[in-house]
């Protein structure tokens, strides 16, 4: 991810994350989307419990800041085919969502 002229704000991204992201995601427990927690490292497309469409299985990517940054501004563009149908179009609600995945992954 470039250089950002804002400081990531995990406590912002706790709240956006509870307002946007909780109606189809958890940290701990996938639901219409898969679970969050320990996304920084993991492959698209692997958590087990979840069913991923062929494009996301199939897809190689690793998520970490710059693909996650990719992945929230425009879903389909990142993995053409995948199932999400949101994205985070404001670029420091991003940052903030991705500082909040990051630290919850540390725990």
């Amino acid at each position: 991810m470039p250089p950002s002229p804002w400081a990531a704000d995990a406590g912002r991204g706790k709240l956006l994350y509870q307002s946007r992201c909780i109606a189809c995601h958890s940290l701990d427990v996938s639901m219409a989307g898969p679970s969050h927690r320990g996304v920084f490292g993991r492959g698209a497309g692997k958590v087990a419990d979840f069913d991923y469409s062929p494009a996301l299985r199939k897809s190689a990517v690793i998520w970490n800041e710059r693909s996650l940054e990719r992945w929230l501004a425009d879903p389909e563009k990142f993995i053409p085919g995948q199932k999400m149908g949101y994205s985070v179009p404001d670029a420091k609600d991003r940052e903030d969502l991705i500082a909040y995945l990051k630290l919850q992954t540390a725990r």
